[in-house]
C-alpha cells in the first residue's frame, strides 16, 4: 500500500494505528447451511424469551477431552499479605468428558463427568436430569446436533419419558446454546 500511495510504510502503519485498523487480522465464520435454520432458531429463541408455563428449560452441552489434572503438592493457604499459592506442576490423570445442563432462568447447573462421550453416557446424563428435576415439571432440553443425542437407543428412551422434549440448534450455530 505504501508503494502504491508513494509514502513510507511507517506512514501507512501510523494511519492504521490512529484509526484502529488491523488489516493483518482475519476473523473466521461459518454460515449454517441447515435447511431448517429459521424454524430451529425461532424455536430455541422462543424457549429463551418465553419458556412454557410449568416447564423447565435447560441448555445441554458436553466438553470432551478435558484434562483431568491434579497438583503434585497441596498449596499454601491465603494469609495476610500473601495470596493463596499452588505448585506450578501437575499430575496428569488422562482426560474426561463433562456433561452440563444449565437452567436458563436461574443459571443452576446439573453436571457429571464421564470417561467417554457416547450415546450411553449421554443417556446416563439424561437420566440424571430426569432424577434431579421436579417430576411435576415438563423439561425442554436444548442441545446441538451431535449424533449421540439422536441415537436410536436415546430416542427410544425419550419416547418413554414424554415429559422431556429435545430441541436442537441449527447446525454450525453453537453460539445459540447458552451452555
Amino acid at each position: 500500500m505504501a508503494k502504491e500511495l508513494g509514502v513510507s510504510a511507517a506512514s501507512v502503519s501510523r494511519h492504521w494505528r490512529a484509526n484502529g485498523l488491523k488489516p493483518h487480522l482475519v476473523r473466521g465464520f461459518k454460515v449454517s447451511r441447515d435447511p431448517e435454520f429459521i424454524a430451529k432458531l425461532e424455536e430455541v429463541v422462543g424457549l429463551y424469551m418465553a419458556p412454557p408455563e410449568h416447564a423447565l428449560v435447560f441448555c445441554c452441552d458436553e466438553k470432551s477431552q478435558v484434562q483431568a489434572l491434579e497438583r503434585t503438592q497441596p498449596g499454601l493457604p491465603l494469609k495476610q499479605g500473601r495470596a493463596e499459592t499452588m505448585t506450578h506442576d501437575d499430575k496428569r490423570n488422562g482426560t474426561t468428558t463433562v456433561f452440563a445442563a444449565m437452567h436458563t432462568l436461574d443459571g443452576t447447573i446439573i453436571r457429571v463427568g464421564q470417561q467417554r462421550h457416547t450415546h450411553v453416557e449421554w443417556l446416563k446424563f439424561l437420566k440424571k436430569i430426569d432424577r434431579e428435576t421436579p417430576k411435576d415439571k415438563t423439561l425442554h432440553l436444548i442441545a446441538d446436533n451431535n449424533a449421540t443425542h439422536k441415537h436410536p437407543v436415546v430416542q427410544a428412551w425419550l419416547a418413554r419419558h414424554t415429559r422431556i422434549t429435545m430441541h436442537f440448534t441449527p447446525t454450525s450455530v453453537s453460539w445459540l446454546n447458552m451452555a
